[in-house]
């Protein structure tokens, strides 16, 4: 039993390595990387075009992301689109890289089933996620009960027959870059629901679900957090704050709580909005919460509206970089030779997938026979670094 599941725990994370290899060989391909930032500037996806860019901060890359364009289920006949999704990972980056390698495919089956995309084929492809998830931290749970404690904020978008479905947990965010007037001025509007207990109506939201809880959100070195513990209220794993079962020795005791968990306390279903896309909507940017932490969603609107396709990511990226180090009162030049580990005092990793739409050929992508797209960000390669101590003991 005990070397059945560490052959499990070894297989989980040698695929993904090799899955990366071979799944996104055509998107290694196209990526450039320079010391900590993988980018691919300008990529065609069904209905026009797209950049990506992603900078790392952690030790271990936490943020996973990808682009995925043309048929949406396993059918020949099913319906075309694009597929994007962001992965801000917390606690290790396992629930993050689980998102990236199944949630796409749940979709594609769910959407198969039904023959179509709408909100409750993303619902289920989403608890699907969760249930595979649950399952992994299940069988590691005798030999690493820590994976009970890593989970990831989940964005992702979907453009399908003119139609744009937005579903969020956590804190990353969608923004839509739209033409106002005739003046050629192009408004931010946020397409996101966020989770973040900084936000009154989450915090607000947590104490309606717990009445008898007093302590359900604390006021934590002037940060709000559930139980005093993580920012976010929904999310993909993290299923200490979830299952019972696993809020016990031997997971570390900062993440035990000292009564008996009744009930879940964060949640698996997302946010979900719908859009009909329309002529005037011109560029749609998703990221992880740590571009936002740097820029307001006018600000990031401004430069890509400003700037070529082919790089307009990476231009995220550096803005964001530029005004962290402006926070530290440092160079820009300085803070790109800081290590990853070390880098996460100055800002987290950041992910960006800019989405250009092409309004032509979003009419025709329905009938459009294309051939598949799918491109894998955070593809930085870099030596082995050690572990942080302790950090994924088994015990």
């Amino acid at each position: 039993m005990l070397s059945g599941l560490m052959n499990f725990l070894i297989a989980c994370f040698q695929s993904r390595s090799k899955g990366n290899t071979r799944k996104s060989s055509n998107a290694a391909a196209g990526g450039k990387q320079d010391g900590l930032l993988w980018y691919k500037d300008l990529g065609q996806h069904i209905s026009g075009e797209f950049s990506m860019a992603v900078v790392q901060a952690n030790s271990l890359l936490e943020d996973q992301s990808q682009v995925e364009s043309g048929n949406l289920t396993a059918h020949e006949s099913g319906p075309c689109g694009t597929f994007v999704g962001v992965y801000d990972g917390h606690g290790g980056p396992e629930t993050s890289r689980y998102i990236n390698d199944h949630l796409f495919q749940h979709l594609k089956r769910c959407a198969s089933e039904q023959q179509s995309m709408s909100v409750d084929v993303i619902r289920k492809a989403f608890q699907a996620t969760e249930d595979g998830f649950l399952s992994v931290v299940t069988k590691l749970w005798p030999l690493n009960p820590q994976i009970a404690a890593v989970g990831s904020c989940c964005l992702i978008g979907v453009i399908c027959n003119g139609t744009l479905y937005v579903a969020n947990l956590g804190d990353s965010r969608a923004v839509l870059g739209r033409l106002v007037g005739a003046t050629g001025e192009v408004a931010a509007v946020q397409l996101s629901t966020e989770h973040n207990a900084s936000i009154e109506s989450v915090r607000q939201e947590l104490c309606s679900m717990h009445p008898d809880d007093s302590q359900i959100v604390v006021l934590k070195h002037n940060v709000w957090r559930v139980k005093g513990i993580i920012q976010i209220s929904r999310s993909i794993g993290d299923v200490y704050l979830k299952k019972a079962e696993f809020n016990r020795a031997p997971l570390y005791t900062k993440f035990r709580l000292r009564e008996p968990l009744k009930r879940p306390i964060l949640s698996a279903e997302p946010s979900i909005s719908v859009h009909q896309l329309e002529p005037q909507d011109q560029f749609l940017i998703f990221a992880s919460d740590g571009l936002w932490e740097h820029l307001s969603n006018q600000e990031a609107v401004d430069i890509v509206q400003k700037h070529l396709h082919s790089g307009s990511a990476r231009a995220l990226v550096k803005a964001a970089l530029q005004e962290a180090a402006k926070k530290r009162e440092m160079r820009y030049s300085d803070l790109k030779k800081i290590d990853r580990g070390i880098r996460r005092h100055f800002h987290d990793d950041i992910t960006v997938i800019v989405i250009f739409l092409d309004t032509n050929l979003m009419s025709r992508a329905s009938s459009m026979k294309s051939s598949n797209l799918s491109v894998r960000g955070g593809g930085v390669k870099l030596p082995p670094k050690a572990p942080e101590p302790d950090k994924w003991s088994i015990q």
